[in-house]
């Protein structure tokens, strides 16, 4: 039994991090402090003013850890990890997950590649960018390799020359095969340089070149070759971010504000590379409760810039933060190069953040009401769900399906949602190995077997953390009766207490209730429960049957409907396209079958007379 108040005698007065748990053992949040003895106290401390969220926080903390580290740089950059890894409920947190796309030039090959790149790395290739657009640096990719002649095969040059024949793009003249050796290194290396000159934003030149190469062509009566050149010229002039290279001169800044209402927040962020505003964007955020702006932004800056591959110079900001020189000092270790935080007080500076926080002020606006409605799918639904079974804090969902659309090898699938939403990262597949034939009940019976069994022994063992070692709140089962009880029965076989949950459907495969300790309970089909009922249900049948799908287009599978004689390819795809399972076909009569546009009276015997011996 954990004994707060002894150990809180406990804690060392060093610096580190300390992890708040409930009474399941989840991480409900995450802090730093320079002295972990001081700073943990105070949460227990009946005396301290510490505002409603807090207070509630603290009623649900049923044990603490802490790390201690060298440093409270050291303690930081752990705090970030750890909030991104875990998204502790009572943290404030970064609600988009974005990164931003680079043009990176492979200069360290003897013949360079242009390409995209999510990161940047001291691989000493040249970087442009970041982009607040995947479109744009695709298209700029795409412009470049027609401008000049740029290769964008994965070929080891020169070592790979004459081994293969040339690709397409050499026979349609985007590239000038230096795979065959058609093209010298130094030729090639004087296209590389032009493009170089492209992305830092010197368009002149091949301005001025398309204009006269298509003028030529023109006066040569060559009409095509000309059209090309203007397209090309409409490309250039349509490129609509003119960026530098990251390492040259010229100003290099993000701007931040923010706005905050209730328990949301949205920060703006102004992109300036090379003294050019380049773009711009907006996150959301969760607010623990309680915090002042210049806590909302330290908050935004630890856990954006923990993910981002490039940091600026200089971060604008509309408040002074906490800890503003540990902050600096960890960017500045991020960047390589010295990172500074100001909070301007006059002039041009000053009007761009305040232009940053009214347009972080229009956004909330404008979302709050999407934001709301958001809130209810998904936690909403949830607490709907809970009253209607009698349960309370369910935040992770676990629902399965067994797909054998197309054959006897079946599968299973395990999708996961958290608070309402799902979490695509912890979604699994299985290959049922130990079940012959079609049997749903017997498949189950082992993927959730497996499932749990592994999750279990990772636990015991200390094993990697992945998404077996965290038991759901709650098992919502594909089904009635018969799948609640085969999953309860593995449950209880491994000693798990686990509430199981049946979706229940009608005739016409509709749900219409859920089945929960032995009764059914009717659910309101306009509900927003209801609502994320059906999305799960959708999901793992989705999921399983995409995976079924993959494995048949790799020839893995064999197809019990290959046995049906009389029934080929064509009528084997509309069976497979017009039921959602194998034993939708099997429950089908023949007026069902005989619908289907490739069916005839015969052929939809032989399918019912097949399942019907």
């Amino acid at each position: 039994m954990f004994d707060i108040q002894e150990e809180l005698k406990k804690l060392p007065a060093k610096p580190g991090v300390y992890l708040m748990h409930d009474e399941k053992d989840e991480i409900i949040y995450v802090g730093k402090a320079i002295s972990l003895k001081n700073r943990v106290r105070q949460y227990f401390q009946s005396s301290r003013n510490k505002g409603p969220k807090i207070e509630q926080m603290v009623t649900h903390i049923a044990r603490f850890e802490y790390i201690i580290t060298d440093s409270e740089l050291e303690a930081l950059v752990l705090e970030c990890n750890l909030i991104k890894e875990h998204r502790p409920k009572y943290n404030t947190m970064l609600m988009d997950d974005k990164s931003y796309p680079f043009v990176k030039v492979t200069v360290n090959e003897p013949f360079p590649r242009v390409m995209l790149a999510r990161q940047m790395h001291k691989d000493k290739a040249k970087y442009f960018g970041p982009y607040t657009s995947v479109g744009a640096v695709k298209d700029s990719i795409e412009l470049l390799r027609k401008l000049y002649k740029i290769r964008s095969c994965r070929r080891k040059l020169p070592r790979d020359i004459g081994l293969e024949r040339p690709c397409l793009y050499y026979h349609i003249h985007q590239c000038d095969a230096p795979c065959q050796g058609y093209i010298s290194q130094e030729e090639y290396g004087k296209s590389i340089s032009q493009a170089v000159h492209f992305l830092n934003g010197n368009y002149e030149l091949i301005t001025k070149d398309l204009k006269q190469r298509m003028a030529e062509a023109a006066e040569e009566l060559e009409f095509e070759k000309a059209a090309e050149y203007r397209d090309l010229l409409e490309s250039v002039k349509k490129t609509a971010q003119k960026q530098k290279i990251t390492d040259t001169a010229g100003e290099e800044r993000d701007i931040l504000a923010m706005a905050a209402e209730d328990e949301d927040a949205v920060v703006q962020i102004f992109f300036v590379r090379g003294g050019r505003l380049i773009g711009r964007d907006h996150f959301y955020l969760k607010l623990m409760g309680d915090e002042t702006k210049g806590e909302i932004l330290s908050s935004f800056i630890k856990q954006f810039y923990a993910g981002t591959p490039y940091i600026p110079a200089e971060l604008m900001l509309q408040e002074e933060v906490p800890d503003a020189g540990l902050l600096e000092e960890w960017l500045t270790q991020k960047r390589g190069r010295r990172v500074h935080l100001k909070v301007p007080k006059k002039g041009n500076k000053e009007k761009l953040v305040e232009l940053a926080m009214k347009n972080a002020e229009l956004v909330l606006s404008r979302d709050k009401e999407r934001l709301k409605r958001e809130e209810g799918r998904t936690i909403g639904a949830v607490k709907e769900l809970e009253k209607l079974l009698g349960l309370s804090g369910i935040v992770r969902m676990e629902a399965y399906d067994i797909s054998n659309i197309s054959g006897y090898a079946s599968v299973g699938s395990m999708v996961v949602y958290e608070k309402g939403r799902p979490k695509r990262n912890d979604y699994r597949k299985f290959r049922i190995k130990s079940v012959q034939g079609p049997d749903d009940y017997a498949s189950m019976e082992e993927v959730l077997t497996r499932r749990f069994e592994h999750g279990r022994r990772e636990l015991e063992e200390g094993g990697e953390k992945d998404s077996f070692t965290r038991f759901p709140d709650i098992l919502m089962m594909d089904g009635g009766r018969g799948q609640v009880n085969i999953a309860l029965q593995v449950l209880e076989k491994l000693k798990l207490h686990i509430p199981v949950c049946g979706m229940v459907k009608d005739d016409n495969h509709r749900t219409r209730g859920l089945y929960y300790n032995n009764t059914e309970i009717p659910i309101d089909k306009d509900s927003e429960g209801f609502k994320l009922i059906t999305r799960i249900q959708d999901e793992a049948h989705r999921f399983a049957i995409e995976y079924h799908r993959k494995l048949r287009s790799q020839g893995q599978v064999r197809s019990v409907l290959d046995d049906i004689p009389g029934i080929g390819p064509a009528r084997r795809k509309d069976l497979m396209r017009s039921f959602a399972s194998l034993d939708e076909i099997r429950q089908a009569q023949i007026s069902q079958l005989k619908k289907l546009p490739t069916m005839n009276e015969a052929a939809a015997e032989a399918v019912y007379k097949f399942f019907h011996p």
